[in-house]
């Protein structure tokens, strides 16, 4: 029998081969989300499942369009988990996976709204999300972490006292990454920016009123020093600051 001989070029390249497999197998395993704590990091970044959001409720469109109001007397009372994930699938989450496509209406699916989220103290009824600001990212369903910090008397502060900020266990501050759609629709899109947020609070509103929760859309507040509170990213501008809780 002959025997194959193999060069130096052969055993090389085989070890490049083995090398790339392991590396591969080692960014599988690294990357993959840990379910039964419902938290996981990636490159030092902590990222929180959430809960998929029910599509089918007791309460019908019409009864929480007749029943909604803006609420600005709100307990301090925490929300549960479940309650902050629907509300955040009502105002962007998705609806149709084939396309990404969200719950609300956005010119062109440009879809340039961001929606960060204020933990206040003992906001929400769940070990892992403690207090600090998130950002909701909708294809994943996913909280991504962005401080620690506690900034609700900042917020209070630089949105000109307005109550429920002082009491609300979870604030959602909606933002909007403009470029997304002028790039496209050119100045016109900032138009379409502000609409689509209306379309989103609405939705919030609404989503509220089905779980018997209150809120208010806040738009009179220190754009830049909220945007730096929050730590908001360069691109993306504050338009709504929305507190949200049980009323009294």
């Amino acid at each position: 029998m002959n025997q194959i001989k193999t060069g130096p070029f052969a055993k090389i390249l085989a070890l490049i081969l083995l090398a790339s497999l392991l590396i591969l197998v080692f960014t599988w395993y690294t990357s993959e989300p840990d379910i039964i704590n419902n938290m996981h990091s990636e490159n030092h970044t902590t990222f929180i499942n959430l809960p998929a959001p029910e599509i089918a409720g007791d309460v019908s469109v019409e009864e929480a369009i007749s029943s909604r109001r803006s609420v600005r007397n709100l307990q301090e009372k925490p929300l549960n988990v479940f309650e902050l994930s629907q509300l955040l699938w009502s105002a962007q989450g998705i609806t149709y996976p084939e396309r990404d496509f969200r719950s609300a209406p956005s010119a062109g699916a440009t879809y340039p709204l961001k929606l960060y989220v204020i933990v206040c103290k003992n906001g929400v009824d769940e070990q892992n999300i403690e207090t600090g600001v998130y950002l909701y990212v909708p294809k994943e369903n996913i909280l991504k972490l962005i401080t620690k910090e506690d900034i609700r008397s900042d917020i209070y502060q630089f949105a000109l006292m307005q109550a429920p900020l002082d009491s609300a266990p979870v604030i959602i501050v909606m933002a909007a990454d403009m470029s997304r759609t002028t790039d496209r629709y050119g100045e016109r899109g900032v138009r379409y920016v502000h609409m689509e947020a209306g379309h989103s609070a609405q939705n919030i509103y609404l989503q509220a009123t089905a779980m018997e929760l209150g809120m208010v859309v806040i738009g009179a507040f220190d754009d830049r020093n909220v945007k730096r509170s929050i730590k908001m990213d360069m691109d993306h501008d504050p338009l709504y600051i929305i507190p949200i809780g049980y009323p009294y």
